[in-house]
């Protein structure tokens, strides 16, 4: 995945229309998009291969399951385009190292804290232990909080160079600046940038914060 803008875009927009235009507009901006299952279950799987006429696409279906199925899903998505699928990290190594098998050449990221407060009560209790993992397992890289850039600088010194991918910024307040000033490879933001009258000026906003900090 190239490393210009720093900027991935969280393209949670369902009407397929709509988010193919707001790809359209930052694709020259944007590192990556990445999908979750609100535009895959509106507008079918093949908005993977759609998109990634655009962009790197980044399949964010955050798997969590027994290896055989963990193995079919991403196997899937990179048959249809994608170039990195997210999976969580506390289904344990077999599950860690049959995704990153089934990759191939395509990277998986593994979700160590999510961004919001609700991640607090279990996960983040484990997160620093699920980076270990994940480096144990050969993940390309983690999903660490913009909301708390803390944990972000707590998650770098356990990965070393692996990418850090930081959502919630924006909407949910994180700060896309202070992402990667705590150690962030990438800055994640999605309502702020495709539910914005003019998402092309908002991504640009965005990557101009994050050149600010590099």
């Amino acid at each position: 995945m190239r490393m210009d803008s720093r900027l991935v875009l969280a393209l949670d927009e369902t009407d397929a229309e709509k988010a193919l235009g707001v790809a359209r507009s930052v694709s020259d901006i944007v590192d990556a998009i990445k999908i979750n299952w609100p535009l895959v279950v509106s507008a079918g799987p093949e908005m993977i291969t759609r998109l990634s006429e655009y962009s790197e696409v980044i399949c964010d279906f955050k798997v969590a399951d027994i290896p055989n199925t963990v193995r079919l899903i991403v196997e899937g998505s990179v048959a249809r385009g994608a170039s990195a699928v997210i999976v969580h990290a506390f289904t344990g190594d077999d599950s860690l190292r049959a995704a990153v098998e089934a990759a191939g050449d395509a990277e998986i990221y593994a979700v160590t804290e999510m961004s919001h407060p609700g991640a607090k009560l279990f996960t983040a209790q484990h997160a620093e232990e699920m980076a270990r993992l994940g480096v144990e397992c050969g993940a390309s890289g983690f999903i660490a909080p913009a909301t708390r850039p803390d944990r972000i600088r707590a998650i770098r010194a356990i990965v070393g160079d692996r990418k850090i991918l930081s959502p919630g910024v924006g909407a949910q307040g994180g700060s896309a600046a202070d992402a990667i000033r705590a150690g962030a490879t990438y800055a994640i933001v999605g309502r702020a940038i495709y539910g914005s009258d003019d998402p092309r000026k908002a991504a640009e906003a965005y990557a101009d914060d994050i050149r600010s900090a590099l």
